[in-house]
């Protein structure tokens, strides 16, 4: 996925069972997170450090989503364990994955971590930012993901 291209649209179960489409944020500001695989050490930190700075996401007017390929039942543990403050999305069959070429990209490599990318979106949602990535242990940034919003 290219900087201004249309993010492609998806419907998907959360955490809870609830089925969430890109289509229901029209009109909003997205994060959208993913990561690889729920209750590791890397993606529990950079979850955690979403769930830490949500308040100031929200004061933004942006909504986070967190996406892997686990099932609901898994995010669902994942969440509780950690308090988690936002909706994970269970892409089972890895077509967000795929359509916004995160795989290939990213989780194919873990060698460098994860990125960020600010994706102008005019259709379904308004404004999107595409994180992808976990903290590499050892490595250190000087902003997390969350304070990138």
């Amino acid at each position: 996925m290219k900087v201004g291209q249309k993010a492609p649209d998806f419907s998907v179960t959360d955490d809870s069972g609830k089925t969430v489409k890109l289509s229901d944020f029209k009109g909003k500001k997205v994060v959208l997170y993913f990561y690889p695989k729920d209750d590791t050490p890397g993606c529990t930190t950079e979850a955690c450090n979403f769930r830490d700075g949500l308040a100031a996401i929200r004061k933004k007017g942006a909504v986070v989503l967190g996406v892997s390929a686990d099932s609901a039942e898994s995010h669902k543990k994942f969440k509780d364990k950690f308090d988690l403050n936002f909706p994970l999305l269970a892409d089972t069959d890895r077509k967000i994955i795929e359509d916004y070429d995160v795989w290939k990209q990213h989780f194919g490599l873990f060698s460098g971590g994860g990125g960020a990318t600010s994706v102008a979106v005019p259709e379904p949602a308004s404004w999107l930012f595409v994180v992808v990535g976990m903290v590499v242990l050892g490595m250190r940034r000087k902003r997390r993901h969350s304070e990138r919003v």
